[in-house]
């Protein structure tokens, strides 16, 4: 049997846990307060001139996204300084939203797709925190070259600085290749530097961070949730194995619960345990994605199925390679308690539903959807994660978010005990 989660005993301690109490105070680590202590100051970089400001301003509606390959393209990529020391004019953040709605379009259908119906602001805001994501994730496991001063160029000795006290804070090395790794950390401590013109009185002419730093003025959201993202995604740069359940839930809350965290303050709550509910929602996310990708992982040397489980049920990382491990009568009972454990959470994340406004509730309702009938196909087709890549099917998102809408934005809530019997027997989808 399969442990749900154990009491974290953490090296670098964190805010959130779903079993424990999501307000306690932890006085912050030397790697908190290195990674939160990456600012980018004013009187650092050079900023936009007036005179350009008021050009890109001029052309706002008339500046182009995509190339002749329609490609997205930067529309502040020509400005050769990285601030705006003033605040920008609205047609620039429109502007800067356009693209963060285009990329996310383009990057992610289905993400998009739950969150197209919510009112305006939102769903803006909404894209701004996915580009900001989806970024983060592109540099540490694409090819995504960012854009900073310094940061595609030769290592600059305040980021050299970073990534050596880092790296004794961690008292691990890399697993990449040396040029990989040291070209991907120095994007991402420009991204952390980037990051920090949203909690500070400069402006970013990266479109991506002048719409999320509008989107957190608006919405009030931390910085612990952002600066933990990328920690996640650092920690892909230093490990590609899980011993146990509770180092895979570390990664997991970094790289996905603390979306949640991030989504739920632009959903709107009052109920404070509506971020514990948001963390477990993450944590079902991601270990559904763990599962889904294992065959893609093991062809990467990733390996995110905690190790020791593995080797409690006869499992091999060579049994991985290829899809032989389906050949093992162990894997599928395996794969079947590592989906009820991760249902624990998908209670969990159920619950936060009530406690977000009804205009909001969607969003999150058919995220929760679309990933407990992932896990259900993974279940039917017994672990067979290595033939084909286990995603739905056009017919099965319109139909599962067609329900999670009426549900949830016209049902009246007297019904939801009905709805929920019937979802039971298997009559309605469990929305």
């Amino acid at each position: 049997m399969l442990e749900r989660r154990k009491p974290l005993d953490l090296l670098f301690p964190l805010k959130g846990g779903a079993e424990s109490n999501v307000d306690a105070k932890s006085s912050p680590t030397p790697l908190d307060r290195l990674r939160a202590g990456v600012m980018l100051a004013r009187d650092a970089v050079k900023a936009v001139s007036v005179t350009a400001m008021e050009a890109l301003r001029e052309g706002a509606m008339m500046i182009g996204l995509f190339n002749d390959q329609n490609e997205l393209i930067d529309p502040f990529v020509d400005l050769d300084a990285p601030i705006w020391s003033d605040k920008p004019p609205i047609e620039l953040y429109r502007l800067a939203y356009r693209y963060c709605e285009e990329l996310t379009k383009r990057e992610a259908g289905n993400f998009y797709h739950s969150f197209k119906y919510l009112p305006e602001e939102q769903r803006l805001a909404m894209c701004a925190v996915y580009a900001f994501c989806r970024r983060a994730d592109d540099i540490a496991d694409g090819d995504w070259a960012d854009r900073f001063p310094g940061s595609t160029v030769e290592l600059s000795q305040e980021a050299v600085e970073y990534r050596l006290q880092l790296e004794s804070l961690q008292n691990r090395t890399s697993i990449l290749e040396d040029d990989m790794y040291l070209n991907k950390i120095n994007q991402l401590f420009f991204f952390r530097k980037k990051l920090s013109t949203c909690y500070n009185d400069v402006y970013s002419t990266d479109p991506v961070f002048l719409a999320l730093k509008d989107t957190i003025e608006r919405y009030t959201i931390p910085r612990s949730v952002f600066d933990d993202l990328i920690s996640g995604m650092e920690d892909d740069l230093y490990s590609n194995r899980y011993r146990t359940f509770e180092e895979l839930y570390v990664y997991c809350y970094r790289v996905a619960s603390v979306v949640g965290l991030m989504c739920i303050e632009i959903y709107g709550y009052d109920d404070p345990r509506a971020r514990k509910f948001a963390e477990s929602w993450g944590i079902f996310m991601q270990l559904t994605n763990v599962l889904r990708d294992v065959g893609e992982d093991i062809e990467r040397d990733r390996v995110y199925l905690p190790l020791d489980e593995l080797e409690r049920n006869g499992v091999t990382e060579q049994d991985l390679y290829g899809g032989k491990v389906v050949l093992n009568t162990s894997w599928e009972p395996y794969c079947h308690h590592y989906a009820k454990r991760a249902r624990t959470y998908l209670e969990e994340a159920r619950q936060l539903l009530p406690l977000l406004p009804r205009r909001t509730r969607y969003s999150p309702a058919a995220m929760i959807a679309f990933y407990d009938k992932i896990l259900k196909q993974i279940e039917k087709q017994q672990g067979d994660v290595f033939t084909r890549r286990v995603k739905l099917n056009k017919v099965q998102k319109l139909s599962l978010a067609a329900a999670v809408y009426l549900r949830h934005r016209f049902l009246p809530r007297f019904l939801d005990p009905l709805w929920g019997g019937l979802a039971r027997i298997g009559l309605l989808p469990n929305v």
